[in-house]
């Protein structure tokens, strides 16, 4: 396992869009929400929904199995304060945290998606959980880069508080 060879250790280049996203070499709608020394917090760039979030390791990986001890540290933590912040900005009926990690069929870079789960997205889509996921998917319906802006500004500054 490990970073594949085709992917710097840095997070840049080889084709990964969530290293390119991290690279700044593709355009990230709303900006980096949050940096710790391991993680990024982002705006999901597909169709979920504004206000889901992505967080990511800095460094390319595959396997959660392949995170460092420190990585490993972080993230437990960030997780709830992103969901936390989500929570906050959002007031969803629920924020689903799921792991996603393939790209056409291929493990990727893993990524932790930290949706708000709205009562008017599931009457929308007639769905909840994983089939919510696949019916936003398949509507592709992606939020404007203003509204994007403006709820990225609102969980930077959720996520600059305090922790609880």
């Amino acid at each position: 396992m490990g970073a594949s060879a085709e992917h710097s250790e840095d997070g840049s280049g080889g084709g990964c869009l969530a290293c390119d996203l991290i690279a700044g070499t593709e355009p990230l709608p709303g900006g980096t929400i949050s940096r710790t020394g391991h993680w990024t917090v982002e705006h999901c760039v597909g169709p979920l929904g504004l206000g889901t979030l992505v967080v990511k390791p800095l460094r390319h990986v595959v396997h959660v199995a392949d995170l460092t001890a420190e990585e490993s540290a972080e993230l437990g933590p960030l997780l709830r304060r992103t969901s936390e912040a989500v929570t906050a900005v959002t007031s969803p009926e629920q924020v689903y945290v799921c792991l996603w990690s393939h790209a056409g069929g291929v493990p990727g870079h893993i990524h932790f998606v930290v949706q708000p789960a709205r009562a008017d997205d599931m009457a929308r889509h007639d769905a909840y959980g994983p089939a919510l996921q696949v019916a936003m998917f398949g509507a592709g319906r992606v939020p404007g880069e203003h509204d994007v802006a403006d709820v990225c500004d609102r969980l930077r500054a959720a996520l600059a508080e305090p922790a609880r």
